[in-house]
């Protein structure tokens, strides 16, 4: 079995780690750690553990914790792994960073859209952008992975079969995302006050949301063309999900079965990718507690535009989920591991 650390258990993301890892087979969850909340059981945080787990919340001590894992989760906010992250790694104990802290290679990017000092450079160098579908060959080797952002998910796997195949131009790219609230975190603040949240939707970070750097560095990476994206967040009235609304301008003539039939060669073998037929557009619901990704298809011959809706899960295949299914790339296990969850409906 292999031993797991999760630091910052008592988070959404914490949280759903340990409702995964709990009915995985192949791992135990040898620590669970949380500053704020360290002395208590995960279950006095999150009721509905009750009885299934009773692991309780330690502080967060790099020294002690040395040994104590094989691997290490680590679901904190931004700013808190790159102070950590760096000493397992340059003990061979590799980790999954689901904050943005070792997502972008350029620290000056990282200074600027986070508003941190960013991780070592050399530790940078070393982490691999942990999306699967994209870089599952370079994950099956890596000690550090940087867990992608719940946004780019979303995007960039309604993006990349397009940019494989250059079909369209990337400075075209608009992308209007919606999120749940889980995707600000458990910590209360006025935005998501329930007054302020319930019966609404605001538009915020309009240009500046820290995805943007993260998103432009892999549509340059994947199609080798730099890239500058419009990207329009939102924060709506429910607990989970992202949907994000894709418009790109093609570059040549493509009906909307051609387009689908891309998509479906493109994603055949990935069993969390699922492509909808023609007319036919996802819902956040569908995808809800489980780690799919679900993208619609279609292309306004009008405009010469195409138009992907794509659908996920923002604390499973948008965090957690994908942090797992990283996991079992890793260590040469099915991906599907622990995550074959059937989308909970209605």
């Amino acid at each position: 079995m292999l031993k797991v650390g999760i630091i910052g258990a008592n988070g959404y993301s914490g949280a759903e780690l340990v409702r995964i890892l709990k009915q995985h087979p192949e791992v135990e969850m040898s620590f669970l750690g949380s500053h704020s909340t360290s002395g208590t059981l995960i279950s006095e945080q999150y009721p509905h553990l009750l009885g299934i787990t009773d692991n309780r919340l330690e502080e967060v001590n790099i020294d002690d914790l040395m040994g104590s894992a094989d691997l290490f989760f680590f679901a904190t906010p931004s700013g808190v792994a790159k102070n950590m992250i760096h000493r397992f790694v340059e003990e061979g104990i590799p980790c999954i960073d689901l904050s943005g802290d070792h997502r972008l290679k350029d620290s000056n990017l990282y200074d600027k859209w986070y508003k941190y000092s960013s991780a070592p450079d050399n530790i940078l160098q070393k982490s691999t952008y942990g999306l699967p579908e994209l870089y599952r060959e370079e994950i099956k080797h890596a000690s550090l992975i940087a867990n992608p952002g719940c946004y780019p998910t979303a995007t960039l796997l309604g993006l990349a079969p397009l940019l494989k195949t250059n079909l369209i131009n990337v400075n075209s790219i608009i992308i209007d995302g919606k999120s749940g609230v889980t995707g600000a975190g458990r910590k209360a603040s006025m935005s998501t006050h329930y007054c302020e949240v319930n019966e609404n939707v605001k538009a915020y970070k309009l240009g500046n949301h820290q995805h943007i750097p993260e998103m432009e560095q892999v549509i340059q990476s994947f199609s080798g063309m730099d890239a500058t994206i419009t990207f329009t967040p939102h924060l709506i009235p429910m607990s989970r999900g992202i949907l994000c609304t894709i418009y790109c301008d093609l570059r040549q003539t493509i009906t909307t079965k051609e387009a689908i039939a891309l998509y479906n060669e493109f994603y055949q073998k990935e069993y969390f990718v699922r492509i909808r037929r023609e007319n036919h557009w996802p819902a956040t619901k569908e995808v809800y507690s489980s780690n799919f990704c679900d993208l619609g298809i279609t292309v306004d011959e009008r405009t010469n535009r195409i138009m992907i809706v794509s659908v996920i899960d923002n604390v499973m295949k948008g965090a957690s989920g994908q942090a797992v299914q990283n996991m079992n790339i890793m260590n040469g296990w099915d991906e599907q591991t622990g995550l074959k969850i059937t989308p909970v409906y209605p």
